[in-house]
């Protein structure tokens, strides 16, 4: 080993949790290629997961993944020149965009669900659906701890 290498025996949590999202992804936008969705890419992922049939504000969606509004505004124009979604009024708050699936962005959403349901059953046969269950209870968890990690910060 050279100077400065890590020997990774046990990954950490970053490298697994990055190892099980690229896997994850792989399958899915491959699989969605194949049932008609190839201009799909995983960035894409970042507002699809997040969007309600019925609509949802781009704000709700960047607040809910975690991203940069910036960075879902650049997704949805892209999600809107391939037909996935269009923007209209917030019939609440006309001075807010709603973004709302298209027919083929609802068909996607049908598919992507069906999808990881079946990635999920899979998961749950290899390894019992109590394990399984009580990963993702755990996992979801640690999640939600490290996206606190702020509020935990010691103050100056």
């Amino acid at each position: 080993m050279r100077r400065g290498e890590r020997k990774l025996t046990h990954p950490d949590l970053g490298v697994l949790t990055s190892r099980l999202l690229l896997a994850v992804q792989e399958e899915l936008f491959d699989t969605l290629a194949r049932q008609g969705f190839p201009d799909l890419r995983p960035l894409h992922g970042a507002v699809l997961a997040y969007l309600d049939p019925e609509g949802t504000r781009a704000t709700d969606i960047a607040r809910r993944s975690g991203q940069h509004k910036q960075v879902v505004g650049k997704v949805l124009d892209e999600l809107e020149a391939l037909g996935y979604v269009t923007r209209h009024p917030d019939p609440c708050d006309r001075r807010a965009k709603l973004v709302m699936p298209t027919e083929r962005g609802l068909d996607q959403m049908v598919q992507a669900d069906a999808i990881m349901a079946a990635i999920e059953q899979r998961n749950a046969e290899r390894v019992g659906c109590d394990g399984f269950g009580e990963f993702k209870r755990l996992f979801g968890r640690i999640t939600e701890n490290q996206r606190a990690w702020r509020g935990d910060l010691p103050s100056e």
